[in-house]
């Protein structure tokens, strides 16, 4: 069980304090509901462009990390499709360090050119480096509008292309800001050995006074039901062939979240998992696979990636795929399987709940979903899954009509 407290600014800000008394660092998250699924189409990747505006320093402090550093503490921010996240943990006793520089570039960012052309330069740079200079770094480009025709999903966190970044102005910048960067759309956790009181004296104190602003409406078009098997096909100069195939299943509040969780643990987790037992120990087809899943808000993807071994074919190794999926649909699975992947769930649970920071940032994304309690209850929604659930779901998602397929073909061979 995780305790916490939860209060509120009058600017509504949602605060959450999560007390241990173990440790002598404290940490400080705010977590802003905007990510790349609230941008505007033909200017994307403002949101991650602004992770990185947020250390460029306010009208106030010129530079974010040297006073953060010169407390004994270290942050860092993550962007996805669906919140922007900035922590910092540094030793308890200088919690106010955090809570004045968070509260600062809140309430006053400063929009200076060389900011903006320094940051703009980091992002461009990062693009190419890891989306179009790194093997296989180009799938998510590919892979997202192949699967989403609609629904913003269908770009990358990173943003569509360079040129949206370049373009970007000191105006399109500032709107953005206005918009999504107030305490109306933020949620703040502290965790660390304090008292209540004291925390929400210098939370207020801080924070208190920083003008509200609106929570944005996000009204965003829904993805239509995908009733047809898509597949592309690229070439890159990639060691190996490898295949992506993308089934969408149900948004994060959906009982069928859990359920499709569970379905990607059965298929490709780990080592005792279907695929890689059939396909990889048994029938030595791939030289890696895995299933997982995106964990959207809205309706995500469950996906089985992987690389195929040299002299198989594509059409080889579907059938095969194929094959195994079925036996998944047709046939519930026993209960020791069940409770195999129960325990595994349970234990990347607890391992990740043992560091604040963790606890901070979930407290935060479950505060999101609509309850922070939400990180006591979700084990017993995972426990009350059955093998005729899982069936369910499989049954539900892994069909042709509700899967994009996209392989990368390695042009190394024809090369040589």
């Amino acid at each position: 069980m995780i305790h916490f407290e939860r209060f509120k600014l009058e600017n509504g800000l949602t605060v959450l304090f999560h007390k241990d008394i173990t440790t002598p660092m404290a940490v400080v998250n705010v977590l802003y509901d905007v990510g790349a699924r609230d941008e505007s189409e033909d200017k994307t990747g403002f949101a991650h462009l602004f992770e990185h505006l947020m250390f460029g320093g306010s009208i106030n402090i010129p530079d974010f990390d040297a006073p953060l550093q010169h407390a004994g503490g270290e942050s860092n921010a993550f962007t996805s499709n669906d919140i922007t996240n900035y922590y910092d943990v540094l030793p308890a006793h200088n919690l106010e360090t955090a809570l004045w520089l968070e509260s600062d570039r809140m309430l006053s960012l400063a929009f200076t050119p060389k900011s903006l052309e320094v940051q703009r330069n980091v992002v461009i740079e990062e693009f190419k480096q890891r989306y179009l200079n790194q093997p296989y770094g180009d799938v998510w480009l590919e892979l997202r509008p192949l699967a989403y025709r609609v629904h913003p999903y269908k770009w990358a966190t990173i943003g569509k292309e360079i040129k949206h970044i370049e373009d970007a102005t000191m105006e399109d910048v500032k709107s953005f800001f206005a918009k999504h960067y107030n305490p109306s759309n933020a949620i703040l956790c502290v965790g660390g050995n304090f008292e209540l009181e004291y925390l929400k004296e210098v939370v207020e104190k801080w924070f208190g006074e920083i003008p509200s602003g609106s929570k944005p409406a996000r009204v965003l078009e829904a993805e239509p039901e995908q009733k047809e098997f898509r597949e592309k096909l690229i070439e890159r100069n990639v060691p190996a062939d490898a295949f992506y195939y993308a089934f969408k299943m149900p948004e994060r509040k959906n009982a069928g979240y859990y359920m499709a969780d569970v379905l990607s643990d059965a298929l490709g987790r780990d080592k005792s998992s279907r695929l890689y037992a059939s396909l990889k120990k048994e029938q030595k087809l791939v030289s890696e696979i895995g299933a997982y899943i995106t964990g959207s808000l809205d309706n995500g993807l469950l996906i089985i990636g992987g690389k195929l071994n040299e002299g198989v074919s594509f059409n080889m190794f579907d059938k095969a795929l194929w094959e195994v999926l079925e036996k998944l649909k047709n046939e519930i699975m026993d209960d020791t399987e069940l409770d195999r992947l129960m325990i595994k769930i349970r234990t990347a649970r607890e391992f990740q709940e043992q560091g604040l920071l963790n606890r901070a940032m979930n407290l935060c994304q479950f505060e999101l979903l609509g309850d922070a309690n939400g990180i006591n209850e979700e084990h017993e929604i995972y426990y009350s899954i059955t093998p005729k659930d899982v069936q369910r779901m499989a049954k539900e998602i892994l069909k042709p009509t509700n899967c994009s397929l996209l392989k990368v073909k390695s042009n190394q061979n024809a090369e040589s």
